[in-house]
């Protein structure tokens, strides 16, 4: 009677489940005793500048200029700001033609997928990913091609990927700094994809697609640096989201950036355009695109990510559990201590009601995912059931 080949997607959102799994034991047992390391949504509060700027919208004399729709693609004015933003920022000569204002990143991939997909295309993701790329090459009518990390650094393992790139590779999806690893691409493992595109681009005679996705753009610690992928490759498209920079996921509001040097690019934009509409992504919300006239270079408080990176992470490390340190965004990628971390997780959930999600459905079984963006209090709190499950599953050489 329903479209059953939905239900994969209803029900697959493992980091959704495990969060309202969490809700669940904190009603329970109280929500001091519950140490939910699951979704990765801000704790940090947005820059006043965010404020300042919703209140003087609110209060403008003409509230249908703030409240009612925009066009499409998103207004002029504000793609016309971001495109000025980037070219200040990284030496781009955009316009606001290569800028296009979406809901929210997950809409601007959805879209961006279906528009750019033909009959035979395939996305290659770099594993660990996002869980919900999959979702967006499916609903696409592509396939999914999976390449992993070098996992002794969690970088780009580019022989890797040249080894997966066929004639039928249409685009490449990178996420940098990374979900749920931390791991942020050094330049020159970045320059490298890059050469290596370019020759699949030459000897298949037709554009390979480079998707930044970069919601964790700004969140990166120390020394790092995250290079801006469209100086390294021409054919690159930016997804960007104020869900972190802003601490605004909650409000949807994001936008793609497509390089000068995209061919036909009224083409493609009509088509991104297209599927916006058949998704009913159409119009990101006016309020906020206004908002970003006035606060779009601002930029949450990182260092409470830090200390809570360097808080955990040193815990862990005392604890002997194993982990690439982070280099960015609030993620800490663990290697279970059991050869089955679906297992794992559950039990200490059960026992020690610690809530971590297994990366099975991103694409690398035998790891778990603490998401830091949490209280620091939480993250203290929870050190003495670290430490136990520590002495349980390492000391104890459970396997």
């Amino acid at each position: 009677m329903y479209n059953s080949e939905l239900n994969k997607y209803s029900s697959g959102d493992v980091i959704m489940e495990l969060n309202a799994y969490a809700a669940g034991l904190e009603r329970t047992y109280g929500k001091d005793t519950v140490f939910n390391y699951t979704l990765g949504n801000p704790s940090v509060a947005p820059p006043e500048s965010v404020y300042e700027a919703v209140r003087d919208l609110m209060n403008k004399t003409d509230q249908m200029a703030v409240h009612g729709y925009s066009p499409n693609p998103g207004f002029r004015n504000v793609r016309q700001h971001i495109a000025e933003m980037i070219n200040r920022k990284y030496g781009r000569e955009l316009t606001l033609e290569h800028v296009y204002l979406v809901p929210g990143s997950c809409a601007g991939l959805a879209i961006l997928c279906k528009a750019l997909t033909e009959p035979g295309d395939e996305f290659i993701v770099i594993a660990p990913y996002f869980t919900e790329y999959s979702a967006y090459v499916d609903a696409a009518g592509a396939k999914l091609v999976e390449v992993m990390v070098d996992l002794e650094t969690f970088h780009l393992d580019n022989e890797a990927i040249r080894r997966a790139t066929t004639p039928h590779t249409k685009a490449i999806i990178i996420d940098s700094p990374n979900n749920p690893s931390g791991a942020v691409y050094p330049e020159e493992n970045l320059r490298c994809l890059s050469r290596v595109l370019r020759e699949k681009e030459a000897e298949y005679g037709h554009p390979i697609f480079l998707i930044s996705d970069e919601p964790y753009r700004e969140i990166v610690y120390g020394d790092t640096e995250m290079p801006y992928l469209m100086n390294l490759y021409g054919h690159t498209i930016v997804s960007y989201s104020y869900s972190k920079s802003l601490s605004l996921a909650g409000e949807r509001i994001a936008y793609l950036a497509f390089s000068e040097e995209i061919p036909d690019l009224p083409d493609l934009m009509r088509a991104v355009g297209g599927a916006g509409r058949i998704f009913g992504h159409a119009c990101a919300p006016t309020l906020f695109q206004l908002a970003l006239l006035k606060c779009s270079d601002d930029l949450v408080d990182i260092s409470q990510y830090r200390e809570n990176r360097d808080l955990l992470a040193g815990h862990l490390k005392k604890c002997g559990f194993e982990f690439v340190p982070p280099e960015g965004a609030f993620y800490i990628l663990m290697k279970s201590p059991v050869d089955d971390a679906v297992r794992f997780a559950k039990e200490i959930a059960e026992k020690y009601r610690v809530i971590v999600v297994p990366t099975d459905a991103f694409g690398l079984p035998g790891y778990v995912r603490f998401a830091y963006c949490v209280s620091r209090d939480m993250i203290e709190r929870s050190l003495p059931a670290l430490s136990s499950i520590a002495e349980e599953y390492l000391k104890g050489n459970r396997s």
